[in-house]
């Protein structure tokens, strides 16, 4: 269907564009921006008026739960919720059951997600076979399946023989590897960051320094291998100016923050809030402040929602006995606009953690406006304020240490391959 977007402002980070133009879609691209296309007759006219017309949000972190973890969410429930949040476009770690370390189980994930016709989900393949740490996957072919990128999602990797060794492969074949740098050892057991607040509700710690040892660990194999390392979900000061000096350095790194983390501290934990417990944990109120500014400044590549839908039973449980995680999805464009707004940037920028940027890590032809390009686009009314409940969310998930707050941002439309796919 011929689709015409009318009387929006046109937001692409990508190109710096913010104005009230009109969008042409047809065949799944855009066709014109502005001008109308010779010959173009619309099939449908959506009013943009009084909205932001901006590229589909693109996610680097998304647990689906499929296979395995249906109990939790299945993939259905997910990806409407995606598209409910603008995300067009989203990564998916391999910690499912079994991980995702053959060929086969990539196929099957992303034959189930073509099915469903919502967002595109780019699988990420496991490192090591059954993320046991001990021998590296059969790369060429995961890649060959669909594979963006191999991690060991937040299973820590002892080894470093069996590190550095999987960057001389990806090396080789000019493949990323994605990292949660946290060194297992020093993080066992622990549930919060180790600070004030830790110690007076007794819970164990997790010290920074698990996070920044991992990073100068993985950032000397780099430095030997020349491998592509993207470093997830960072969560410390001392991460962020590592990563900006390894950049300076002219390293092959690049970073990206969970929106939690943007906003949230250990304060935020209260009273054994266990819609807090995530990991990595939520750390000191400058830790907090530091992941702000290195996403503003461009240290930080990109913000994403670390989608992790837990089921209500086992988040309800004391905090140090509670699954970790927080779902995110229909989040994401909200919390990245309070945090632009609180930076002072222009929406331009704001919208650029969550579409061109993170697109760029993904290797992926998204996250931009422009003519030619795949028509995945977000409509959303960035006055509109939005009261995050459990009965708003479309995700099976509904643990979020932001129910009952009011966050900016209302995804009016969501468009995936020149296709409404949502409306609300």
């Amino acid at each position: 269907m011929k689709i015409h977007i009318s009387n929006g402002r046109v937001v692409d980070p990508a190109s710096g564009t913010d104005a009230k133009q009109d969008v042409y879609i047809e065949a799944g691209r855009i066709t014109g921006i502005g001008d109308v296309p010779a010959g173009f007759k619309a099939g449908r006219v959506i009013d943009a008026r009084g909205l932001v017309v901006a590229p589909g949000l693109v996610d680097l972190s998304a647990r689906l739960r499929e296979p395995g973890f249906e109990y939790k969410a299945t993939l259905e429930t997910e990806l409407g919720a995606a598209v409910a949040g603008g995300v067009t476009s989203l990564a998916c770690p391999p910690d499912t059951d079994p991980p995702l370390d053959e060929p086969g189980l990539v196929e099957m994930l992303r034959h189930s997600a073509r099915g469903l016709d919502l967002a595109h989900v780019h699988p990420v393949g496991a490192l090591t076979a059954k993320l046991g740490g001990e021998r590296l996957t059969e790369m060429v072919l995961l890649r060959e399946a669909g594979c963006v990128a191999f991690s060991q999602a937040d299973v820590a990797l002892p080894d470093t023989q069996v590190l550095w060794r999987a960057m001389q492969y990806a090396s080789t074949f000019g493949f990323a590897l994605w990292l949660r740098p946290q060194d297992g050892f020093l993080a066992r057991d622990g549930v919060a960051h180790d600070g004030d607040v830790a110690t007076r509700l007794g819970l164990a710690a997790i010290p920074s320094f698990a996070e920044t040892i991992a990073i100068e660990t993985a950032l000397a194999l780099v430095r030997d291998t020349g491998a592509r390392v993207h470093f997830q979900r960072l969560s410390t000061a001392r991460g962020v100016e590592l990563l900006r000096r390894a950049k300076a350095e002219g390293l092959p790194v690049s970073g990206d923050v969970s929106a939690h983390h943007a906003h949230l501290s250990e304060m935020d934990l209260g009273y054994f809030d266990s819609l807090c417990h995530v990991i990595p944990p939520f750390r000191s109120a400058r830790d907090r402040d530091a992941l702000r500014e290195g996403l503003a400044d461009g240290t930080l590549d990109a913000m994403c929602s670390d989608h992790a839908p837990v089921d209500e039973d086992t988040k309800l449980m004391p905090f140090a006995e509670s699954e970790p995680g927080a779902t995110g999805l229909e989040l994401l464009l909200p919390l990245a606009l309070k945090w632009g707004t609180g930076m002072r940037l222009p929406l331009a920028k704001t919208l650029g953690v969550v579409t061109d940027r993170p697109a760029r890590i993904l290797g992926s032809e998204a996250g931009r406006l422009a003519v030619g390009q795949p028509a995945d686009l977000c409509v959303f009314d960035a006055e509109a304020m939005v009261r995050v409940s459990a009965d708003t969310l479309k995700s099976q998930g509904h643990n979020t240490p932001f129910l009952g707050i009011e966050l900016p941002g209302r995804v009016r439309c969501t468009l995936v391959g020149g296709r409404v796919v949502y409306e609300g």
